[in-house]
């Protein structure tokens, strides 16, 4: 074994604090994901977080918060590592004792009394800061709306506001307890566990998963809102929550979810999670996001004057599709991003040309002709380049969404539809509330399809060039 002269000097340092008898210094860790390296810690297992949120009314001032992790250790443990940014940790207990804590990048390292062994529950309460994050330094985290705050935590931006493993592979059960001045309303992920407590001038809302969630898809929402209730397919409980100011003007576009879940269903199954609706934020955020059970979407893209119906629809629907492709089962690395963006980006096209939108296989010819440009932008589909340093939001490339759910375009060309359709299904029932990966989803098709399907997905996956389309010989590239 060769080792770099850094790697060298570093195990020198770490040998002569050894033999000093000094610890040597804390350090950020990951479990390796090849877009975002110190992303997620080994060593433990999330199984539940209680995170406590105290927001005094002013949107830019810090949360007084506190946040217990309940875990299992899969590996020895003489320092514990968390995600964990943009805020002030105050005190740490392990077990209830208290521990030594010290930041390292953005992670926090917390050192217990005495080595957790492997295989133990752990409970670890961190009290800190939560820190709503400049709106324009774009690393997410807490979005400020006009009178409160919303989170938009993906891809890696959840330990911006609660220490955590933020890595969706580490899914768990979450309880939230949100207190607020008693004139607002606060939401978050889920259904409510008991009804809202006023002590004086502050009323704590509380709200519970009735599965696990990725630390990115968590969602607390805090402003004068209102909180609108109906039934959708099933009699599942349909929950929007808009500003109150708005609710009148966004009750056309509201009551078109059961008619999209309804859609969904009848070609994916059951809706996967308790619960659904749109967290409508009065702010700019460039963007719509798929936050498990309680999607977050700006204002502007339904009170615009030039809203189009079938257009914002589609939206909804793609929205709607990650509950069951990237909430309900997630991406085991953040390469696997490409499987939930490629369907939520094939049913809102599917729904869009049922409903007098664009035709699938004009926009698919489309997505061909740019495709090879999108991969030499961002790398194939399944081998995606990181993002900008400082713009982690830039991960979400034009490849990842057309260029994607071009790959299910071929695919269904290649088994049919029947097959296809049968593939959808099985996926989001086999992999329901675990993270799946490129390859889960490979041997999945080979079996559904009924012979290896490898070649077929090397070159749609990680070709730098597109190959071509089954059916489709005349399809050409724009690219040189």
């Amino acid at each position: 074994m060769l080792l770099s002269a850094r790697l060298k000097a570093a195990l020198l340092a770490t040998a002569s604090l050894t033999l000093l008898g000094a610890a040597p210094p804390p350090q950020p860790l990951g479990i390796g994901d090849p877009l975002f390296p110190h992303l997620g810690n080994p060593g433990y297992d999330v199984t539940a977080y209680d995170i406590s949120l105290a927001y005094s009314g002013d949107n830019t001032a810090p949360l007084d918060a506190v946040t217990v992790i309940d875990a299992r250790s899969t590996a020895r443990l003489e320092r514990i590592n968390l995600d964990f940014a943009h805020g002030e940790a105050r005190s740490v207990t392990v077990d209830g004792a208290p521990a030594r804590f010290a930041p390292a990048g953005e992670d926090l390292v917390v050192t217990p009394a005495a080595p957790v062994p492997a295989g133990s529950p752990l409970r670890i309460t961190v009290r800190h800061t939560s820190d709503p994050a400049d709106p324009a330094d774009g690393q997410g985290g807490w979005v400020r709306t006009r009178d409160g705050l919303a989170m938009a935590n993906q891809a890696d931006a959840a330990h911006r506001v609660f220490p955590c493993n933020d890595h969706p592979a580490d899914k768990a059960a979450f309880t939230f307890r949100v207190t607020t001045p008693k004139r607002l309303t606060a939401v978050a992920a889920g259904l409510p566990a008991g009804e809202p407590v006023t002590r004086g001038a502050a009323t704590t809302w509380t709200y519970r998963t009735a599965h696990p969630m990725a630390t990115e898809l968590a969602q607390v929402g805090i402003g004068d809102l209102a909180v609108v209730r109906r039934e959708g397919p099933g009699g599942l409980p349909l929950r929007d929550v808009v500003p109150t100011a708005d609710r009148k003007a966004l009750e056309p576009w509201l009551n078109r979810t059961p008619g999209h879940l309804a859609w969904l269903q009848d070609r994916l199954g059951p809706y996967p999670f308790e619960t659904y609706g749109l967290l409508v934020a009065d702010a700019e955020t460039g963007f719509a996001l798929e936050t498990q059970t309680l999607s977050l979407f700006e204002k502007n893209v339904f009170t615009h004057g030039e809203a189009d119906r079938t257009g914002t629809e589609s939206i909804m629907v793609h929205e709607l599709a990650h509950q069951w492709f990237g909430d309900s089962v997630s991406p085991a690395a953040w390469s696997d991003l490409w499987i939930s963006e490629a369907h939520a980006t094939w049913y809102e096209a599917l729904w869009a040309e049922e409903h007098g939108g664009p035709a699938l296989e004009e926009r698919m010819r489309r997505a061909y002709r740019d495709s090879d440009g999108w991969r030499a932008a961002g790398g194939p589909p399944a081998r995606p380049k990181a993002p900008e340093p400082g713009e982690k939001i830039s991960l979400f490339r034009p490849v990842v969404y057309d260029g994607s759910a071009l790959v299910l375009y071929a695919l269904r060309k290649e088994i049919g539809e029947a097959a296809f359709g049968r593939l959808q299904r099985e996926w989001v029932q086999k992999h329901r509330d675990a993270s799946a990966s490129t390859t889960d989803f490979v041997t999945l098709a080979s079996r559904t399809a009924g012979r290896d399907l490898s070649a077929f997905f090397q070159g749609w996956l990680y070709g730098e060039r597109t190959p071509a389309v089954p059916g489709h010989p005349d399809w050409r590239s724009d690219a040189p």
